[in-house]
């Protein structure tokens, strides 16, 4: 009869459920910690540990060797600004104006200057998604057109397209822009990404319309309306946006394979892949290369985490 009281027992319920869902959330953030963990570890062991058969947990001697080959192996300039000439169209002639103009940066390991180009793509590519994906969110939300709905239907549609299908084209278009083995060749179709319009659709749709009407009342311009009134209230949702796309652009790496053959244009995916030989492979070189890459979008998980957690929760609840 007391056993049966204690399994009937609410709190003795909650306490199996809390120690269960503990031990659970454990294995699985151990399983998730392992891969860089090993990641880490490995950019510090030396050879020996790192080709030895079975496996070294805890490296037996700390080295930087790894780092040291990763920086020596290649060097760029840090950053490269071309001032194109100016040019006149004079009737059915055209006049170049002055010289074009390339100014380069200081000699750095290549592989600086391929975490600068990855970091610059993906931040680029947040801001400009971020922006116009807001814009087009709150104009698919709250605003009134022919067309809205085919519209829309054709962006949820796009959703669902793999990128391969349409890559061919990319490439094409790219390449007729003049854009082709550049950072933009990479950043302009990440803007086009049909989730964040979808994502900040939806957080636009939450926001009571009675708002808008209001502002528009009271004599607000269009963009007053969006930059004081929707663009704050929907920010949970443009950080949830902000993080998907960092993260979406700084692990493109076959859009990056096919869009950048430049050693100076490389990301530090693309870079790290280059430096493996065809006979064999510097598995602690590798590691010391993933280990860089992953600090910058560590940072940017933590600053947004925030927005991101409250993103998702909000996301599921409109009115």
């Amino acid at each position: 009869m007391k056993k049966q009281n204690r399994l009937n027992n609410p709190a003795q319920k909650d306490r199996a459920y809390y120690i269960f869902s503990f031990v659970v959330i454990a294995i699985l953030a151990f399983l998730f910690a392992f891969p860089l963990y090993w990641i880490i570890t490995g950019a510090f062991k030396n050879k020996q540990d790192i080709m030895n058969t079975e496996p070294v947990w805890v490296p037996t001697e700390w080295v930087i060797t790894n780092f040291k080959n990763l920086m020596s192996k290649r060097s760029a300039e840090l950053f490269e600004l071309t001032i194109p000439a100016l040019r006149l169209r004079l009737g059915k002639y055209i006049v170049t104006l002055g010289q074009t103009i390339i100014i380069k940066g200081p000699v750095v390991p290549a592989a600086i200057r391929w975490l600068v180009n990855t970091v610059f793509m993906s931040v680029a590519a947040m801001l400009i998604t971020c922006i116009t994906s807001a814009m087009a969110g709150y104009a698919l939300a709250k605003k009134r057109f022919y067309g809205r709905t085919l519209l829309f239907s054709l962006i949820v549609c796009a959703m669902a397209l793999p990128k391969q299908v349409i890559l061919i084209p990319m490439l094409r278009e790219m390449n007729a822009l003049g854009l082709y083995d550049k950072i933009w060749a990479v950043i302009f179709p990440i803007v086009g990404w049909p989730f964040g319009v979808f994502l900040l659709k939806q957080f636009a749709e939450g926001i009571p319309t009675e708002m808008v009407e209001a502002c528009r009342i009271d004599g607000a311009s269009e963009w007053r309306t969006f930059t004081d009134v929707m663009f704050p209230m929907i920010k949970p949702g443009v950080g949830a946006c902000a993080i998907f796309t960092f993260i979406n652009s700084w692990n493109d790496y076959f859009m990056q394979l096919i869009m950048l053959t430049s050693t100076k244009n490389l990301t530090i995916s693309l870079g790290i892949a280059t430096m493996q030989g065809e006979n064999s492979t510097d598995f602690g070189l590798l590691m010391a290369g993933a280990a860089l890459a992953s600090v910058p979008i560590i940072i940017v998980f933590l600053i947004f985490q925030k927005y991101f957690t409250k993103g998702i929760t909000m996301g599921a609840v409109k009115g």
